[in-house]
């Protein structure tokens, strides 16, 4: 299936959803992380979109989340943005300026397919993995000196219970998350059938680890160093 048919199929799954009462609030950019590609033969980023019935707000920094419905979920610590404005380019001084606020975020991430065998059409037609994004609490990026610059150097710590699972850092995800944010103003730019960024839009910007199986009666957390947002404490049931 190339790859405007997956997406054609993504966007079928997309309306039916809305049909059903489904509030799209958001894109998520999955396999910005190049480390990872051969692991899922997945070799280009993709998109999909976030739901209101998808998204949970963390109350200080803490979330209670359940893992019933997803197949084989697997954690994701990210960085996500709000938009206060549509970018009208991939510039990072046109993205900042469009941002509201910056987030930390943890997506969960889910798979039909045994082991984890995906590819790029099947990923893409399955709402781009989509299972649960997490979001942890908002920042101004005028709060931020030297945001861009933080955003490709910042450590991220993936923790299960007290063990560090995985590290990870910005420039993993395609240099910055904010170029990852600038990836998919271009790649929905060649896509004439999907939406465009919109002023409210929430936007996820990959993995900064590998992904990691879940489950429920687990405790996981995440740390950031060299960027000032809070981690996330999640409970899975």
């Amino acid at each position: 299936m190339p790859p405007d048919q997956s997406y054609a199929a993504a966007r079928a799954l997309h309306e039916a959803r809305v049909r059903e009462g489904w509030r799209p609030i958001g894109r998520k950019i999955g396999f910005t992380n190049r480390s990872i590609w051969p692991r899922y033969g997945v070799y280009e980023p993709i998109w999909g979109t976030v739901y209101d019935r998808t998204a949970l707000f963390a109350k200080e920094d803490f979330c209670s989340v359940a893992l019933e419905g997803l197949q084989q979920p697997r954690i994701e610590p990210e960085i996500c943005f709000r938009l206060r404005a549509a970018p009208r380019a991939s510039s990072g001084a046109e993205l900042l300026a469009s941002i509201e606020w910056v987030a930390h975020s943890v997506e969960i991430v889910q798979c039909d397919q045994p082991g984890w065998k995906t590819s790029l059409e099947h990923s893409t037609a399955f709402n781009g993995l989509h299972g649960r994004l997490i979001v942890g609490t908002p920042v101004a990026p005028a709060e931020i000196p030297d945001l861009e610059m933080q955003l490709s150097r910042f450590e991220m710590v993936l923790k299960k219970g007290e063990a560090v699972v995985d590290r990870g850092t910005g420039e993993i995800v395609l240099g910055s998350p904010l170029r990852a944010l600038g990836h998919l103003v271009e790649q929905l730019a060649r896509q004439p059938q999907a939406p465009p960024l919109a002023a409210g839009e929430i936007v996820s910007t990959g993995t900064l680890t590998d992904a990691h199986p879940v489950a429920p009666g687990e405790s996981w957390s995440t740390e950031l160093r060299g960027l000032p947002l809070a981690g996330l404490r999640l409970r899975f049931s």
